[in-house]
């Protein structure tokens, strides 16, 4: 088992705590820099998605997991981000200013769907997102003239100053550089006093506002952000479909995103890629199950859905950190054996709780 001495300020907020981190992190790179020409076109398509699906889970896991506020609209803004890169695309804008530009305006709607979380939280929150995820759908339905209504909308490849990423390997390497840069980006965030002001508000808004921290401006920011990277998401997520529709952004896709975050881990950046390795691969177990399940069970309509639910319900009662608190277990198990003490988890998280009166 690894101990690592501190002995300076510098080296607690470092990225890399050991050299450890620096090698598997490499390793980790370096097959996802040569997994075109390691995996079928099928599965390189899957981990494109992985990606995509990475960015916009930093976003919800951002808002959810580090600053305590729940949105169940998170769709919205990864519809807002997709139309206006498709918008934007079609007109000739390079992709850089178009990316930007989808980022700016989630961000924007963040803010204003970020004013109820000033007054009202908790499942109250849960509504007010909700409710502004049905209106957004509804703008996109009606408003023709830009989204193309219900017919949807046919997205051009991606091209910026005369480079277009028109093959799946070159589409791949884009989004994988993009997961890349948002994952650090939030990783910083999350050490510098911006960060640190949203993890106080979730653990405690009084303690939070005592110490001087304005909830109103972080909130808001914590939205801003949080849609700005859904934007993000929303953008590479149109490029990759090269067809969007409203009924893409709904009540159902944001359940999966919010899925995503809970089932991989609430409160870890690891949780993210973990959640959304499930969220892609999980369609694929329950289709090779559908062959080996009576016809009464395997062609049910309800089938997935069904699935999703047994599994969240699962994590919950049984494993409340996600599956990164499952690795952390098997590992620390590995890391301690034959020393292991069953109830190692279970008094940390009691001593946690005692730690936090309320």
């Amino acid at each position: 088992m690894r101990f690592v001495f501190k002995t300076s300020y510098d080296q607690d907020i470092r990225l890399a705590k050991h050299g450890g981190h620096v090698f598997w992190y490499s390793m980790l790179l370096v097959a996802l820099l040569t997994g075109p020409w390691t995996v079928p076109d099928y599965w390189l398509s899957q981990l494109t998605f992985i990606c995509i699906y990475g960015v916009v889970g930093l976003g919800l896991m951002l808002l959810a997991g580090f600053t305590g506020l729940f949105s169940i609209g998170h769709a919205a803004f990864l519809g807002v981000g997709a139309y206006t890169e498709a918008y934007l695309q079609a007109r000739g804008w390079p992709f850089p200013l178009s990316i930007a530009a989808a980022a700016a305006l989630s961000a924007a709607v963040g803010c204003v769907v970020g004013l109820p979380a000033l007054r009202v939280k908790g499942v109250y929150l849960g509504i007010a997102t909700l409710s502004f995820g049905f209106i957004v759908e509804e703008v996109l339905a009606r408003w023709e003239s830009v989204t193309g209504g219900n017919a949807g909308k046919s997205v051009p490849s991606l091209s910026a100053f005369g480079w277009s990423a028109d093959t799946a390997m070159s589409f791949y390497f884009v989004c994988l550089a993009v997961a890349v840069g948002a994952t650090l980006l939030v990783l910083n965030l999350l050490r510098s006093p911006t960060g640190r002001a949203f993890v106080a508000i979730r653990d405690s808004e009084i303690s939070a506002q005592s110490m001087g921290i304005h909830l109103a401006r972080f909130k808001t920011l914590s939205f801003a952000l949080s849609a700005a990277l859904a934007g993000i998401g929303g953008a590479l997520y149109a490029h990759q479909l090269r067809f969007i529709s409203p009924d893409q952004f709904g009540i159902l896709q944001s359940i999966d995103l919010l899925l995503m975050v809970v089932i991989g881990g609430l409160g870890s950046i690891h949780g993210v890629f973990m959640g959304a390795i499930f969220l892609i691969t999980m369609p694929q177990v329950i289709a090779l199950m559908k062959d080996h399940l009576p016809d009464v069970i395997g062609q049910a309509a309800g089938l997935q859905g069904f699935v999703y639910g047994l599994v969240l319900v699962a994590f919950v009662l049984f494993e409340p950190m996600g599956l990164y608190g499952r690795w952390l277990k098997v590992r620390t198990y590995l890391q301690l054996f034959p020393f292991y003490r069953r109830g190692l988890f279970k008094r940390q998280k009691s001593f946690q709780k005692s730690e936090r009166l309320r």
